[in-house]
């Protein structure tokens, strides 16, 4: 299948975030990415559902939410609630991953897993063919515009290898320092849904900048 893009919200524009929105409403973006962060999973805080909500009822595209946020079952149904059509949760901070995952199952919502740069991608096989998603992190989690970390093209390609044989429709999710530099590398190793946050929302042109991580050639193995 062709990649999809999900820009991040967290580098939108919070003075005019309307304006941000209904830009990507008419551009080529596929999803719109959510950063929920706590200050203790992550040492950062962003925002929590009475925004969500206002990016819902403006946005025309999915809301990909991304929790960075220590137990995260306890507001599930209050993301759900609050317009979230994907909830990705990090495997770090769930004790029971497969019961997250079937809850946010039942909520209606696709279900996805997220891991850290440090944490390898075989702690994934017991989940892998439970899940709709799985999110790559490229930096580590908590900041925006941090330099890519270059050991994430292995982890793509064994997932890639995991997902064939276990889950064929598996999005394979890459999020931070994704650009114009290493975007066609990710989908040549295997990822089929970018996040971008920075290369999108500091371009002088936010909606070509999404053109152009769209339409990208194969990079050569």
């Amino acid at each position: 299948m062709d990649h999809l893009l999900s820009p991040s919200i967290l580098t939108a524009n919070f003075a005019n975030l309307q304006k941000d929105i209904e830009m990507l409403n008419q551009s080529e973006a596929d999803w719109m990415h959510v950063d929920v962060m706590d200050g203790v999973f992550v040492p950062n805080i962003s925002f929590g559902f009475a925004v969500i909500k206002s990016i819902k009822q403006l946005a025309q595209k999915p809301l990909d939410v991304h929790l960075m946020i220590i137990d995260p079952d306890r507001y599930l149904e209050d993301f759900k609630n609050a317009g979230a059509a994907i909830i990705t949760v990090h495997l770090e901070a769930c004790t029971h991953l497969n019961r997250t995952i079937q809850k946010i199952k039942e909520l209606g919502c696709k279900a996805g897993v997220a891991i850290n740069p440090h944490t390898p991608v075989a702690l994934l096989e017991d989940i892998i063919e439970e899940v709709d998603l799985v999110l790559i992190m490229s930096v580590n989690p908590g900041f925006g515009a941090q330099k890519f970390i270059s050991n994430t093209y292995k982890k793509i390609k064994n997932l890639k290898t995991l997902s064939e044989l276990r889950n064929p429709n598996l999005y394979i999710e890459i999020d931070g320092g994704v650009d114009q530099n290493n975007a066609a590398l990710l989908i040549n190793a295997g990822a089929n849904v970018l996040v971008a946050g920075n290369a999108v929302f500091s371009a002088s042109s936010p909606g070509s900048a999404i053109s152009k991580l769209k339409h990208l050639e194969k990079a050569l193995s």
